[in-house]
């Protein structure tokens, strides 16, 4: 501490006497910006007067520094807990929530605090804090401050308690749920909306600093931010925490503010995700999010700075990569389509990589935004018609062959040079001549290609240059067919320094390397040394140019020698067998395709169908001879620095070799430089290479009058995405990719920033490639839709007639002949919406492939929304039938529908005998809504979605391709995309070991969500065309994941773009109808006659007290275990909270649990809450249209809130402010909000019934069930473990359990050993497996026990099993050789079935038996 009287003495100032007590804190010196920060303390309060004398003396002698003075008075603070707490609110404002929660210890000359939670204590020690506090102190003495703070201690019993505490400080971040508007303020915001403003808090703006920088020492700063995402929870004093994700690209980080309700209200108003703010903050640790945090000062909104295209006329983009480039893509068409508008484009092409699965998000996003979308790819380009001899005169003859190889510098043959030349000629088949000759580069030759060829600057310091060297090469192979290993190469330098050296090049060139390609064709791989050892050629020292010249020139003698035994030889013959090259093995290069018309579209889904069918080999190729199959109707481009053009270009071919290349395309295309930073790092080309090419490519495109563009290959918006980009190709699989380490510029580009790309071809011949041809070629370009507009079902003639025949039939076989108005009302409703649509096609289809399932002796069971179809119901698709609760007399027909609304679903309605005839009346309907299926207009396509048994799947496939015919029916395609949890995944694999916040790997992750992975296939979806088209007017096909020995073709759009435009039928396998009929098998007793409101079954939902269970074996919660949709242990612990007291809860619960987002943190908590109860919670699809309607919603609207919500698409903004306006519970619009997915109704009905009836078996039927259950679980029944009883079973589970990363495998066999545990309980045994007892796969009752399948048994497979199954019918084995030679059974199931006891009676060969009377 300086006292200011001394500071003025060396100052030599004596024109102001100050007091011994004003001293000088701290001075802090900014050299960069010349200013200087005092802090000057003094007992008390100095007077303006004297402040303003004391700056003025400091001015005056620190001239060239601007002065800040901080006066500090000791007697602000009347006490040293005074000056703490004021400090510690000063330092961190957010205190202020705990500040009178701490406790101010003092003992002698030492000051302890103790903070309430772990996160005060992190704020205050990270950023010496104590230190200034202890300065800050000397006011009152010296004192040594300690930080302690209050350690929670965590009990079972006190979880709640923990929450609830937790909540006042930042583990508010784990409360329970989201802000919820009471219904005060709800009322109030109805009245009075909140107010929006632009700015919150005291002004307060600093420098901005990247995130990057910045840390807890950073104690206060600015940044300038994109908030990403937003979070709001309500703490137990009723304010609210606010918590803003935000990112300024460098990195990512929380910006947090406490308040209070109305605050909150108007901070949510103004602030949202998207925005673009400036924050003013302290940094602090998030013990919580475990990361640096700000805690908002202030807060206000800026306008973003995008970039903009400011040129009069625009360009037009040629070469967008969306995120259907698969592992390459990062940005959804989508955004480049709006940033496009946002520029003023008036149009943009996809060109996606060697696919066309964005073409229907491109068709949408042109819709959107009015841009005419041009319909491309930028495919892998093979050339199957490369000639295997080139450059020769067909009416000569060539005696001379001269096989050569080099060693370079490098791979450029523009800008390296040549280390070695080695050659021999060859007469005859002779070899008659040798050349070589080491070479002088006059460089430094790289250390990789010293190791690569052990030739060094060193080995060739003494060695002539190659202007010595070339022209005797020249001599050497005058009059020669130069013949070389992937010649392109080598020849490229030869050329060059003919060229160099005036030197003609007249020699026919021959590729050794396409000659193996054609005539090797049982080959997969063709580089120099695997050709050799194939051939029985000797390769010593590989990569000295002598060496592989010499073994090249045995390979070429010997290729000959084969050729000559089929062919004559000449090179024309030789050209001809270039046909037999395997298209799939070829080096890719790249194209750019644009459809130009209709036709075009048209070859190109043929084009890419064949790509993807015919020719994948890790990637889909393309052949030349494809291409030029379907050609019509496709604008053929150059490509990019990959592509033929290019390429010859850089080789230096010659100027009539590289015309016949560029005479083949419809357009030229140029890129920047930028486009190939990494060949540029790497020293293939220069800068000025590129440039070089370029202008010849244009120079090309005026000679040929072929029109040249500028594009460049953007796979995002921004230059700072790249790293999103690097981020997924590392997460390729496999080797990793080069690209994924290096930083590159496929950003999207303004036409100046293209401009200025081009500027060295001058500013009219830029302007020419980059907007004049552009829009040219745009303007020739039809506009076109990938997917037509219309609907087009297949016919079915007489459809309409049949199937309101059928339905009005089975209506008067169940109602009578008059029937209910409510019964024709709904018949003619539905009838009428479903004609007129053309969907009854749709119907009489599934109609079919239920009643042959049926017929052939398997029930179908119904998915999906179809339930809500009463014509479903009547035409036999589905037996749930929709109509509101009612009885039916079986006997009379006499009905009765209810209008008591408190039973959900008929079967819950008390027992009735039929007023009429005394019979026992059936109870019936569910009360589910038609529109549901339909729309309220019938414009919501219908999809029908039917459960067959799992055996009988691909029999119901098959007859649907006996109805429609071959080729007419495809399996539904689907795209595999990135999902969050692997997009996190690949950000954490790129950032290992690096240092990067918790925050920013989340927005990362985020931001490649969606791109695609692989494609797929519905698990039962079939799209059917009309016999009248062609599935290539609707989408190209291919093998699901491009796997060609899947034996499926599917549709190459994702299914979902082309549902409603052709028929989809989902024909799902489902192991529920298998259930159903095998215990029908077991009982005899018929599933539709079991009564879905059994009171017994029901009890065992709810517990498994009926069961009379031996607890000590096991014990369980309800007696669920094993029941489809009801057993696993998160719909269990579901039935446990619930209590379903009839069929309807059990409806809601299933519908609960098979919702994203319906339960969990929404309905679970309602409920928990009492702030609703399950009867009245958003359950189901329905509910949603239903309840709106009801609370005076128009229909429509009620019907499009459902179809949004139900896809966790939220509510719109006009939605949510009539929603606002409805008598609805306060928790409504909220719960409706967190949605992701909902279940419709009519599943979950179908499931509960399907669910009611097994476990009616379960109850009654105990053996069957459990002898059909764990035949379906077979795969993960160990019957080595569970013969061995409960105890051995119990400690089983309780290993499997304490496996940290348990396989699926292992979670099976958890569920099976726990329902084999409750079949012990229970008082049930199991019989081991047996040769002549047991079944191969299944379960069977013998003695009231079961016996198990020789397949329980670990490690005997399924065909063996079968062959044991087969041969034990027809006599027993003799002995195990006899066993062996009849069953096929190899030496390790022998070993398991003796190991099992199994073989314990049989002898080891068959001549011991003979004596065995």
């Amino acid at each position: 501490m300086l006292l200011l009287k001394d500071i003025f003495k060396k100052l030599e100032n004596t024109s102001l006497e100050v007091s011994d007590d004003i001293s000088i804190d701290s001075i802090k010196r900014n050299k960069n910006s010349g200013e200087v920060f005092f802090v000057v303390t003094s007992k008390d309060d100095l007077d303006s007067n004297l402040k303003k004398k004391i700056k003025e003396i400091f001015s005056k002698n620190l001239e060239e520094y601007k002065i800040y003075i901080e006066f500090k008075s000791s007697s602000l603070y009347k006490s040293k807990d005074d000056l703490i707490c004021a400090e510690i609110l000063k330092y961190n404002p957010s205190s202020k929530i705990w500040i009178e929660e701490i406790e101010i210890n003092k003992e002698k000359n030492k000051i302890e605090i103790v903070l309430p939670s772990e996160e005060a204590y992190y704020t205050l020690t990270k950023n010496g804090f104590g230190h200034y506090l202890e300065e800050e102190l000397k006011v009152f003495g010296s004192y040594k401050i300690d930080f302690d703070f209050v350690k929670e201690i965590l009990e079972d019993d006190n979880i709640e308690s923990f929450i609830s505490q937790i909540d006042e400080a930042e583990e508010v971040m784990s409360a329970k749920h989201e802000l919820e508007i009471k219904t005060k303020a709800e009322n109030k915001a109805k009245e009075n909306k909140a107010k929006k403003v632009n700015s919150y808090g005291k002004k307060d703006i600093d420098n901005t600093q990247r995130l990057i920088d910045i840390n807890v020492n950073s104690q206060k700063v600015t940044v300038e931010v994109d908030i990403f995402n937003i979070d709001s929870r309500e703490i137990k004093s009723g304010n609210f925490l606010v918590s803003l994700s935000v990112t300024d690209y460098t990195s990512s980080t929380l910006a947090k503010i406490f308040l209070k309700p109305e605050k909150a209200e108007e901070f949510l108003e103004s602030f949202k995700k998207g925005d673009h703010v400036l924050i003013t903050g302290n940094v602090n640790y998030d013990s919580f999010s475990k990361c640096e945090t700000l805690m908002i000062r202030y807060i206000e909104k800026r306008d973003k700075v995008i970039r903009m295209d400011y040129s009069k006329e625009k360009r037009t983009e040629f070469r967008i990569h969306s995120k259907m480039s698969q592992m390459s893509g990062v940005t959804s068409f989508t955004d480049f389509a709006k940033r496009a508008k946002l520029w003023g484009h008036d149009a943009l092409a996809i060109a996606d990589t060697n696919d066309v699965q964005g073409f229907p998000e491109a068709m949408e996003a042109g819709d959107a935004t009015g841009l005419k979308i041009l319909y491309g790819t930028d495919i892998n380009f093979v050339d199957d018609k490369e000639k295997i001899v080139t450059n020769y005169d067909p009416n000569k003859n060539y005696e001379s062959y001269v096989v050569f190889d080099i060693e370079t510098t490098g791979l450029s043959s523009r800008n390296d040079k040549i280390t070695e030349i080695g050659a021999v000629k060859i007469v005859d088949g002779e070899i008659v001549d040798r050349f070589s000759q080491l070479i002088n580069p006059e460089r430094e030759i790289p250390q990789v290609v010293v190791e690569l060829t052990g030739i060094s600057n060193a080995k060739v310091e003494n060695e002539p240059t190659i202007e010595e060297v070339i022209p005797k090469f020249y001599e050497f192979a005058k009059d020669s067919v130069l013949v070389a290993h992937n010649a392109k190469f080598d020849i490229s330098f030869i050329r060059r320094e003919y060229a160099n050296n005036n030197l003609e090049f007249k020699h026919p060139i021959l590729d050794t390397l396409v000659l193996a390609r054609a005539l090797m064709t049982d080959m997969k791989r063709f580089n120099l040394g695997t050709l050799c050892k194939n051939l029985g050629v000797s390769l010593v020292g590989a990569h000295r140019a002598v060496n592989d010249a010499e073994a090249t020139a045995a390979m070429f003698i010997k290729l000959i020698e084969r050729f000559k035994k089929e062919k004559e030889f000449n090179f024309d013959n030789l050209n001809q067998e270039t046909i037999n090259i395997d298209s799939k093995r070829l080096f890719e290069s790249s194209l750019l395709l644009i459809a130009k018309d209709e036709v075009g579209l048209k070859n190109l889904y043929k084009l890419i169908s064949a790509s993807h069918m015919q020719f994948y080999n890790f990637t889909a190729k393309v052949p030349r001879s494809l291409l030029d199959k379907y050609r019509e109707g496709i604008l053929v481009g150059s490509g990019n620095a990959s592509s033929p053009l290019f390429d010859a270009v850089y080789r230096m071919c010659p100027d009539e070799e590289l015309i016949e290349i560029a005479k083949y395309y419809d357009f030229l295309e140029i890129q920047p430089a930028s486009d190939n930073i990494m060949a540029i790092e790497d020293g293939k080309f220069t800068i000025e290479d590129i440039r070089e090419i370029n202008k010849k490519i244009l120079w090309f495109g005026e000679k040929l009058e072929i029109p040249v563009i500028a594009d460049s290959d953007t796979y995002y918006l921004e230059e700072s995405e790249d790293i999103l980009r690097r981020i997924v190709l590392n997460g390729k699989p496999g080797r990793p990719d080069p690209r994924a380490s290096r930083e590159q510029k496929f950003y999207f580009k303004t036409t100046e920033e293209m401009l200025d790309e081009f500027s060295y071809l001058g500013q009219e011949k830029a302007y020419e490639v980059v907007v004049t041809n552009t829009n040219k070629l745009k303007n020739e370009i039809k506009a076109i839709k990938p997917i037509p507009d219309g609907k087009y079902p297949p016919v079915i003639e007489g459809s309409d007639e049949s199937l309101r025949e059928m339905t009005y039939k089975k209506a008067h076989e169940i109602y009578g002949d008059k029937l209910p108005e409510i019964v024709k009302e709904r018949l003619e409703k539905e009838l009428k919406s479903i004609i007129s649509n053309g969907y009854s096609v749709l119907y009489i289809i599934a109609q079919k492939l239920v009643k042959k399932s049926n017929d052939d002796g398997f029930l179908v069971g119904s998915r999906g929304s179809v339930g809500s179809s009463f014509v479903a119901t009547m035409s036999g698709i589905t037996e749930v039938n929709p109509l509101p609760p009612h009885y039916i007399c079986p006997n009379c027909k006499h009905s009765e529908f209810t209008k008591d609304l408190t039973y959900g679903s008929g079967v819950d309605m008390p027992d009735k005998v039929c007023p009429e005839c005394g019979s026992p009346m059936r109870k019936d309907g569910h009360n589910i809504p038609f529109e549901v299926f339909l729309g309220f207009y019938g414009d919501k396509e219908p999809d029908i979605d039917l459960n067959f048994a799992g055996e009988y799947q691909p029999q119901a496939h098959k007859y649907t391709e006996e109805l429609f015919g071959e080729g007419y029916v495809f399996r539904a395609g689907t795209i595999g995309k990135i999902a969050e949890k692997t997009a996190y995944g690949y950000v954490k694999k790129y950032f290992e070991g690096k240092n990067i916040s918790p925050v920013e790997i989340d927005r990362l992750a985020k931001e490649i969500t969606d791109g695609k992975r692989t494609s797929g296939q519905h698990p039962g979806g079939v799209m059917i065309v009309p016999k009248s088209k062609s599935i290539f007017d609707f989408t190209p096909i291919q093998y699901p994941a491009d796997d060609s020995t899947s034996g499926v073709i599917t549709t190459h759009f994702d299914y979902n773009f082309i549902h409603g435009k052709i028929l989809k039928l989902d024909i799902l396998g489902h192991d529920g109808p298998t259930i159903i009929k095998m215990l029908e098998d077991f009982t005899g007793l018929d599933s539709n006659k079991i009564r879905l409101d059994d009171e017994k079954t029901l009890s065992i939902f709810n517990s498994a007290e009926i069961f009379n269970m031996d607890e000590e074996i096991f014990s369980c919660e309800t007696g669920t275990l094993g029941i489809p949709e009801f057993g696993t242990s998160f719909v269990i612990s579901m039935l446990k909270e619930t209590k379903p007291k009839n069929f309807a809860d059990l409806v809601r619960i299933s519908g609960l649990s098979h919702g994203t987002d319906v339960w969990i943190s929404n309905a679970q908590e309602l409920v928990d809450s009492g702030r609703a109860e399950l009867k009245d919670v958003i359950a189901t699809r329905e509910d949603i249209m239903v309840y709106l309607i009801n609370a005076g919603a128009e229909n429509k609207m009620a019907f499009d809130t459902m179809e949004k919500v139900r896809k966790g698409k939220g509510l719109t903004e006009e939605q949510e402010n009539i929603m606002k306006n409805l008598d609805l519970p306060e928790w409504y619009i909220d719960s409706c909000k967190k949605i992701k997915y909902m279940f419709p109704k009519a599943h979950a009905v179908a499931y509960v019934m399907l669910s009611f009836r097994i476990a009616y078996y379960k109850l009654n039927y105990p053996l069957a069930f459990y002898a059909t259950y764990f035949t379906i679980k077979l795969n993960d029944f160990n019957g080595e473990n569970i013969i061995e009883g409960p105890s051995f079973l119990k400690n089983r589970i309780k290993i499997l359990r304490e496996i940290q990363n348990p396989t699926a495998k292992d979670k099976g066999e958890i569920r099976v050993s726990e329902v084999a545990l409750e079949m012990y309980a229970r008082g049930f045994e199991f019989l081991p497996a047996d040769l002549y007892k047991s079944k191969a796969s299944k379960f069977t009752i013998e003695d009231k026990k079961i016996r198990m399948p020789l397949r329980a048994i670990p490690g005997i497979g399924e065909n063996c099993a079968n062959s044991i199954e087969e041969e034990a019918v027809k006599s027993e084995f003799l002995s195990i050789e006899d066993f062996s030679r009849r069953t096929k059974a190899g030496n390790s199931v022998i070993t398991i079935l003796q190991k099992n006891g199994m073989l314990i009676d049989l002898d080891e060969t068959n001549q011991i038996s003979l004596f065995n009377f």
